[in-house]
């Protein structure tokens, strides 16, 4: 049996504050007993952004990777020279990541995994085993929300706007009947939202000269990021979530509920170099030849046989 090491941290869920104790043991499984130079933990955390073809120019798409930003750094020596003997063996740990009294590189954003931009935070052991042995290794990603100094005092209330889709409002072509015929979608949705409670609203089909194929919700990162004088700018699909299946019964009210994604989202962020914004967009699709011609069709480019209402959407993070 080869030689197995793993990390477990004493949170399933492996969420943490930046002022709590990070905990947690260390697993080594062996059929033979290791003798090592040392064994040593690494906690790194940082803001990775890179830029992608499609979203710059010829110039700036040769940066590729822009210069990560640092978060965290530290080294924990867990223990000196020795041996682990054989079978399975665990070593605890525990570490704060940020002390009040030192100076940090640089403030603890949340743990993000967008398309242009991750924060991200790992956990690294390493067993040294000298010149003549491989070190044995193991990496864990953890999860950092909110210092409790940056939380909101009080639970905010949803900030409700009120919206209305008609054949007037559209940005985009759409098809003749639905621009002569017209259809006409009202409603409310939250655009301030804690991290902690869904994105909710409602929604009324007041009329529609076409029948209504579905209607969605989608939530979309709007990711930017500082590349020398010029910021490049990348909005993306994070989920969609369907409210409807077919045509709808005209005046009735649907509710708008949607449970936000943990990893894929975070607080709004607004960093120099960088910056995390969201929108939620209401998706009206019409039953239409077209639409049956292109399935596949990408579901965040406006269509003929679309009409929409894109809001800009602040998260925060609140006490529990």
């Amino acid at each position: 049996m080869s030689t197995k090491i793993e990390l477990k941290l004493s949170r399933p869920n492996r969420i943490y504050l930046p002022y709590e104790p990070l905990e947690g043991k260390i697993v080594v499984k062996s059929a033979s007993s290791i003798s090592h130079s040392g064994i040593r933990m690494a906690f790194n955390g940082s803001v990775n952004l890179q830029v992608r073809g499609g979203s710059a120019g010829v110039i700036e798409s040769f940066y590729g990777v822009v210069k990560p930003i640092p978060i965290l750094s530290k080294i924990l020596e867990i223990k000196p020279s020795g041996k682990i003997v054989s079978g399975t063996t665990e070593i605890p740990f525990s570490i704060t990541l940020r002390n009040p009294k030192e100076d940090n590189l640089e403030r603890f954003y949340e743990t993000f995994h967008g398309t242009n931009i991750s924060i991200q935070y790992l956990a690294t052991i390493d067993i040294l085993r000298g010149y003549l042995h491989k070190s044995l290794s193991a990496t864990l990603e953890f999860i950092v929300e909110s210092d409790k100094a940056d939380l909101h005092d009080q639970p905010i209330s949803p900030e409700m706007v009120i919206f209305y889709i008609t054949q007037d409002t559209q940005r985009h072509p759409i098809l003749p009947e639905l621009k002569s015929g017209g259809f006409r979608i009202t409603g409310r949705i939250s655009t301030q939202c804690s991290m902690l409670e869904p994105l909710s609203g409602e929604l009324t089909v007041e009329a529609s000269t076409l029948p209504i194929c579905s209607v969605d919700i989608h939530l979309l990162r709007v990711e930017s990021i500082l590349l020398g004088e010029k910021i490049i700018t990348e909005t993306s699909l994070i989920q969609t979530t369907q409210i409807a299946d077919g045509d709808v019964c005209r005046n009735m009210t649907l509710p708008i509920y949607v449970v936000l994604p943990r990893l894929f989202t975070c607080p709004t962020v607004l960093a120099g170099p960088f910056s995390i914004e969201f929108k939620v967009a209401v998706v009206i699709s019409f039953q239409s030849e077209l639409s049956r011609l292109h399935p596949k069709s990408d579901p965040i480019t406006p269509r003929l046989w679309t009409a929409m209402e894109t809001l800009p959407l602040e998260l925060v993070r609140t006490r529990i």
